[in-house]
C-alpha cells in the first residue's frame, strides 16, 4: 500500500513539474508588474516612480506604507491585485525551485560556458561519437594537446564526459543535424571524425559535414565494406574499417609476428616515443620547396628518416631514393622519436 502511495505521489509530482515553465513564470511576473504600474497610474494618478514602488512592495508583500493614501477604487484594485499575485508568486517560486532542483539551472550555465569556449576555437577537430573508438581518439587528442569537440547525443555518455577531469568541450545532440554541426564550429574546424556505431548515421554525418564545409578533412568509421563507397561519395576523405584492420593484424601475426609487434610498439605512443610525421609540400617554407631528399638533408639535420613518398595521384612508395623531389601535391612520411620529430618541425617550420 505504501509503494502504491509513493508511486501515485511520484506520478503527481512528475505531472505537476512538467507544467512548470521558468519562461512562463518570468512572463507572468513581468505582466503583473505592467498591470500594477498601469493600474496605480490610472486609478491613483501616481507618478511612474511611485507606481513602480507601490507595485514592487505589493508583489513582495513587505508591508511598507503606501506613498499616498489609497482611494476606495485604489483599495479595491490593490486587494484584487494582491490575491492575483499570490497565485503568480506561488507558480514562479515553484518553477524556479523545480528548475534548480532538477539541475537545469547549473546545466544551462555549463552549456553556455562551453558554447563560449567553442566560439573561440579555430582549426579544431570535431569528433562525432563517444563510443569505444571515440574514447580512444579522445585519449590520443588529450595526449597531444589537440583542440577538439565531441558531439554525442546519449545522456549517459554526456554524463560520463562531464564527470571527467579533462574539461572536454562537447555538444549534446544528433550529428546528422546541421544545427548541431554548426554549433560545434564546423565552419572553422579543420577536420571531422565520424566514429558512430551505425553506418547510416556516419553517411548522413559525412554528407552534412561536407556540405557545410567543403574544405574539411573528413575521416569516417565504417562497419561494413559495402558502405565504404557510399561514405566516399558522401564526401569522406578517408574511411577506416577497424574490424578489417584488426583481422589483418591477427592474420599477419601468424607469419610475421616480429614485424607486427614492432609496428604495434612504434604506434603505441604510451609505451614508445617513436612516431610519424607527414611533410606536405604546401606546408613547407619557400626555401625547402621543390628540393630533393638529398638537398633537404632531413636525416643530417634532425636524425629522422623518410620512409615513404606520396605522389600527386595519392600512391605511396616505400624508402624513396635521395633524388626524389617534393613537388606540388606530394608529401614525405617521416619516422623518428619525439626529439627527432620536434627538431624536424623546428627546422622545417611544421606544426606539431
Amino acid at each position: 500500500m505504501r509503494n502504491l502511495w509513493d508511486n501515485r505521489f511520484f506520478n503527481w509530482y512528475t505531472l505537476a513539474t512538467s507544467y512548470l515553465s521558468l519562461s512562463v513564470a518570468v512572463i507572468l511576473v513581468m505582466l503583473s508588474f505592467f498591470i500594477g504600474i498601469i493600474g496605480f497610474l490610472l486609478i491613483e494618478d501616481y507618478t511612474f516612480l511611485e507606481a513602480f514602488y507601490m507595485t514592487a512592495i505589493t508583489i513582495a508583500t513587505v508591508g511598507y506604507t503606501e506613498v499616498k493614501p489609497l482611494s476606495a477604487n485604489g483599495q479595491l484594485f490593490t486587494g484584487i491585485y494582491i490575491i492575483l499575485n499570490l497565485g503568480i508568486f506561488a507558480y514562479a517560486l515553484s518553477a524556479f525551485t523545480s528548475y534548480v532542483a532538477h539541475g537545469e539551472f547549473f546545466r544551462k550555465i555549463h552549456r553556455n560556458f562551453i558554447e563560449q569556449q567553442i566560439n573561440k576555437m579555430k582549426d579544431h577537430i570535431i569528433l562525432c561519437g563517444y563510443g569505444r573508438y571515440g574514447k580512444e581518439v579522445v585519449e590520443n587528442f588529450l595526449h597531444h594537446n589537440i583542440d577538439f569537440i565531441v558531439i554525442e547525443r546519449s545522456p549517459e555518455k554526456i554524463a560520463e564526459i562531464q564527470e571527467r577531469q579533462d574539461n572536454i568541450h562537447y555538444v549534446e545532440g544528433d550529428t546528422t543535424h546541421d544545427d548541431i554541426l554548426l554549433l560545434a564550429g564546423i565552419a572553422k574546424a579543420k577536420a571531422l571524425i565520424s566514429a558512430l556505431g551505425d553506418d547510416t548515421e556516419n553517411v548522413f554525418t559525412v554528407l552534412s559535414a561536407r556540405q557545410l564545409n567543403p574544405e574539411l578533412n573528413i575521416i569516417s568509421r565504417s562497419l561494413h565494406p559495402k558502405t565504404e563507397g557510399k561514405l566516399r561519395m558522401a564526401g569522406a576523405n578517408h574511411v577506416i574499417m577497424p574490424e578489417q584492420i584488426g583481422g589483418f593484424y591477427m592474420a599477419t601475426l601468424v607469419n610475421k609476428p616480429g614485424a607486427v609487434d614492432f609496428f604495434s610498439f612504434i604506434t603505441n605512443e604510451y609505451e614508445s616515443d617513436i612516431g610519424f610525421e607527414e611533410i606536405k609540400y604546401a606546408n613547407l617554407p619557400k626555401e625547402h620547396k621543390d628540393k630533393s631528399i638529398k638537398e633537404m638533408r632531413i636525416r643530417e639535420l634532425t636524425g629522422a628518416n623518410i620512409i615513404g613518398f606520396r605522389n600527386q595521384a595519392g600512391k605511396y612508395s616505400v624508402n624513396p631514393g635521395p633524388d626524389v623531389v617534393c613537388t606540388r601535391g606530394t608529401s614525405f612520411i617521416v619516422l623518428g622519436n619525439e626529439s627527432q620529430l620536434q627538431a624536424l618541425r623546428q627546422n622545417f617550420g611544421l606544426q606539431g
